[in-house]
């Protein structure tokens, strides 16, 4: 089932995320449907906050990004068949070079800067069938890994830009605000009047 993306300004996008455990209810179905919407919103990532849930779950598939030019055919390979859940994840170490690349965001449509990230992390996370898993990813796998991130732990990408970037913008964190935007996908607006 799609599901309404919840957008920029409403209150559960601000909550750290809850740690769940195995038997939260209909786990399978929560996850199948955030597949299910960020597909239906040619997302590259979704995390539970999106969709109205303040849980450490988020869902990653880096195809969209696999014919991108400024990668080697190693990394196009890998993000061609990287789709995965991660659960109760903890970002355990970020190192590397700071980069930027324009990043956007379901809950933010209409809005693209230049974020700056580390290029490596390590992180813990359980998978659906909630095995623990300690792993590195780097490149734009670890980018999409640390957008999702940062909104279980209640941040969005528009905190990570500069206060200029933040006035040229408030204008379309205002309209998404309100709900004066039409995005492709369904979408729940914090003060869209009439709601």
């Amino acid at each position: 089932m799609i599901l309404p993306i919840v957008g920029y300004g409403d209150a559960v996008l601000r909550k750290v995320g809850e740690d769940i455990s195995n038997d939260y209810p209909n786990l399978n179905e929560v996850i199948k449907n955030m597949f299910e919407t960020m597909d239906n919103a040619s997302g590259v990532g979704l995390a539970a906050p999106q969709v109205g849930l303040p849980i450490r779950l988020f869902v990653v598939d880096g195809k969209p990004f696999a014919d991108y030019d400024d990668i080697s055919k190693e990394e196009a390979e890998f993000l061609n068949t990287f789709r995965q859940v991660f659960i109760n994840a903890v970002i355990i170490k970020e190192e590397g070079e700071e980069w930027a690349f324009n990043e956007g965001c379901l809950s933010i449509p209409d809005v693209n800067e230049d974020v700056y990230r580390k290029e490596r992390i390590t992180i813990e996370y359980l998978d659906e069938n909630f095995s623990k898993k300690v792993e590195q990813f780097d490149g734009l796998a670890a980018r999409v890994i640390q957008h999702e991130y940062d909104h279980i732990e209640g941040i969005l990408f528009t905190d990570k830009i500069s206060s200029l970037k933040k006035k040229l913008n408030a204008r379309r964190l205002n309209n998404i605000l309100e709900g004066k935007i039409a995005p492709h996908y369904k979408m729940k607006f914090a003060n869209k009047k009439g709601r």
